[in-house]
């Protein structure tokens, strides 16, 4: 028989809730000390219970749970912090965030520095101004926490640094390598990817670029598998240039 394992108070955000059976939920959480992990939370959905305003995206919490296997059960939540207020492209942003974790960090996989990276993000996107710049710099620290990390320094074919001028195709599974003639989104200036590895996305058309570099990384990474919240903005976009 498995061991019974029993957290107290462990900080935690929800990323995902669905419904389970007549008045509960499963919850996808991501916790500091024990990574991304799944709990019932019994009757959460019912108009009694004192948890229908704690559990949801965005709100630092403090969870308890006991487990024997893969899904837990949860045995009580508390807030954790203020709650933060998203709304419009920030919110969007968020639950995009969310499935970002969700698909690209493993289960049991304590990693208390994207824990720190993604209450970071979420503050960031409630505050910014420009919401973009704020995910570029959450999906570069993802991916560097998650061994992925970008190289915007040198040529993979000759290890040489990058020339400023000349033009690259960024590979995921390479790197950088001379672009010659071809053309396309992963194809960039070296002062471009240099900028990119700056963050300096203030200077004009640099966000663009990361925008569409991270969009290529991430996407090989995913194994091609969309995401519902960028497919959600993709339609938003698509009424409003039809309006």
């Amino acid at each position: 028989m498995s061991e019974v394992r029993r957290v107290q108070l462990e900080p935690a955000w929800l990323l995902h809730h669905r419904p389970f059976r007549d008045t509960s939920r499963i919850l996808e959480l991501l916790t500091r000390a024990h990574g991304r992990l799944s709990v019932v939370a019994k009757g959460s959905r019912s108009q009694k219970s004192r948890l229908r305003g704690i559990l949801r995206p965005f709100m630092p919490l403090s969870v308890s749970w006991v487990s024997r296997a893969e899904l837990g059960t949860l045995t009580g939540a508390e807030v954790g912090g203020p709650p933060i207020a998203l709304a419009g492209d920030a919110l969007l942003s968020g639950y995009y965030v969310n499935e970002l974790i969700i698909n690209l960090l493993h289960r049991h996989d304590p990693q208390p520095e994207i824990f720190d990276a993604y209450g970071s993000a979420i503050r960031t996107l409630a505050s910014a101004e420009v919401v973009a710049s704020g995910l570029r710099h959450f999906e570069m620290e993802l991916l560097r926490l998650l061994g992925y990390a970008l190289n915007l320094d040198h040529d993979n074919e000759t290890l040489t640094p990058l020339a400023p001028d000349a033009r690259y195709e960024y590979r995921a599974e390479l790197g950088p390598i001379p672009a010659g003639p071809r053309r396309g989104p992963m194809v960039f200036y070296g002062r471009e990817l240099a900028a990119i590895e700056r963050r300096d996305f203030g200077r004009p058309g640099i966000l663009e670029c990361a925008n569409r570099l991270l969009k290529g990384v991430i996407a090989y990474h995913l194994d091609g598998k969309e995401l519902k919240s960028r497919k959600v903005l993709r339609d938003i976009r698509r009424v409003a240039r039809r309006d």
